[in-house]
């Protein structure tokens, strides 16, 4: 399977973003809170190292956010160092939670 044929799904059920490879899941979970949407936590195992996954499910849970106007509360370490280094994503960012993005 090439790498850019993993995708990424939205489980509702399991309020997670996923991309599965064989019996392995890659995951950002997700809730949804008011006109938020807070991403506490990132799984990637080792059978996706250097496929980009964890950039994949960052990118797939920011466009859900835009799509539904949805303020971005990244708790999980993997989604605020993403949105750091990238100044064009702070925007999404919610207000409260902008400080703490500035990059040395």
């Amino acid at each position: 399977m090439a790498d850019d044929e993993l995708t990424v799904t939205m489980n509702t059920d399991t309020s997670r973003f996923e991309v599965k490879l064989g019996a392995e899941i890659a995951f950002a979970e997700y809730r949804l809170a008011g006109d938020s949407i807070i991403f506490p936590h990132t799984v990637v195992p080792e059978a996706f190292g250097g496929k980009g996954v964890g950039g994949k499910l960052v990118q797939a849970g920011l466009a859900y956010a835009r799509e539904h106007k949805l303020w971005v509360k990244p708790t999980c370490a993997f989604f605020h160092a993403y949105i750091a280094k990238r100044p064009d994503l702070h925007e999404l960012v919610h207000p409260d939670m902008r400080e703490g993005l500035k990059v040395p």
